[in-house]
């Protein structure tokens, strides 16, 4: 496994928030918990899943979720409704 970091504006890692590479996913983890995994379906279709508790558990959490995901809360609750994203249980 591989671990990425965000950095704040100053160029410190960030504590408590780190994105973990694998060869089947790349997960957001805050606080050492799993936010989001983005993995590969049967077809090869990318999956997005969210944790359906802590995707939306606090500020912090969501400020970085919406880096990893590249998007704004709105946008990423559309695509919870419309199914493209998945809520599972993570942890």
């Amino acid at each position: 496994m591989k671990l990425g970091y965000f950095y704040g504006r100053t160029g410190r890692q960030i504590a408590n928030q780190r994105i973990e590479y694998t060869s089947e996913d790349t997960k957001f983890v805050s606080y050492d918990t799993n936010i989001v995994k983005t993995t590969f379906n049967d077809e090869g279709k990318r999956m997005i899943i969210l944790d359906s508790y802590y995707w939306d558990y606090s500020r912090t959490t969501g400020k970085y979720r919406n880096e990893f995901l590249g998007e704004g809360i709105a946008e990423t609750r559309k695509k919870i409704k419309s199914g493209k994203y998945i809520l599972a249980d993570l942890n």
